[in-house]
């Protein structure tokens, strides 16, 4: 609201909020959570990733601490991530990366969103095929699937891994698919002429019936 001024301004002054009131609004401040300290024993995993598209392995190492240990609540999160390799082209990234990735650990909070952003990301040279299939769109992804992994070991995570009753439908659509094409299986043990699934990213979706069906997760178009 504006407010009209008659008298000839002869001087002025600046107002400063009350001290009860800053402090109040600094009591409203909500923090999203409590940076972790780090303890004097921490407990980690290493996982060993080869790829086709470097010479030398990595070495992922994933350090957990222990929350309200000795309570029913107790469970493990991680703290901090290492890799070490022989391959030194690309050392600067990943000393970077995986800096910034243990202050998030450490930040506290849920670090899932971690897995989908690093998995998401592609090589523009183009990805490759590991064992058994799975199609790795770049080295970072190959980081993110190693995370997904250790979160789905120590429980943050649940496993996208096809039950019982699911594993023994998905063999006896191949055994089927088999049967009717004469078809052998390649390395990664799905047939030669599967395509590449769109859900779980392996190459073991095949046409049968007249619908796309995966053979690693199960997935199919007609339900």
């Amino acid at each position: 609201m504006a407010i009209k001024i008659d008298n000839k301004i002869v001087g002025y002054g600046i107002s400063e909020p009350e001290k009860n009131q800053s402090a109040e609004e600094a009591s409203n401040v909500f923090q999203l959570g409590e940076p972790l300290d780090r303890p004097e024993k921490i407990t980690g995993t290493t996982y060993k990733v080869k790829t086709p598209v470097t010479d030398h392995a990595f070495y992922i190492t994933i350090n957990d601490v222990v929350m309200n240990e000795g309570t029913p609540q107790e469970h493990r999160r991680p703290f901090e991530i290492f890799v070490n390799s022989k391959n030194m082209e690309h050392f600067q990234w990943i000393v970077a990366l995986t800096r910034v990735m243990s202050a998030v650990f450490r930040k506290g909070g849920d670090v899932t969103f971690l897995v989908e952003e690093l998995e998401s990301v592609f090589d523009p040279s183009g990805g490759y095929y590991k064992k058994g299939g799975k199609y790795i769109p770049s080295l970072v992804a190959e980081l993110g699937h190693v995370v997904e992994t250790h979160l789905e070991h120590i429980g943050m995570l649940k496993s996208n891994e096809p039950d019982q009753h699911q594993k023994k439908l998905i063999d006896e659509k191949k055994d089927e698919y088999l049967k009717k094409n004469q078809n052998s299986l390649d390395a990664s043990g799905f047939p030669k002429d599967a395509q590449l699934c769109a859900k779980c990213q392996t190459k073991a979706a095949i046409l049968m019936d007249g619908c796309l069906t995966c053979l690693n997760c199960g997935e199919s178009k007609c339900g």
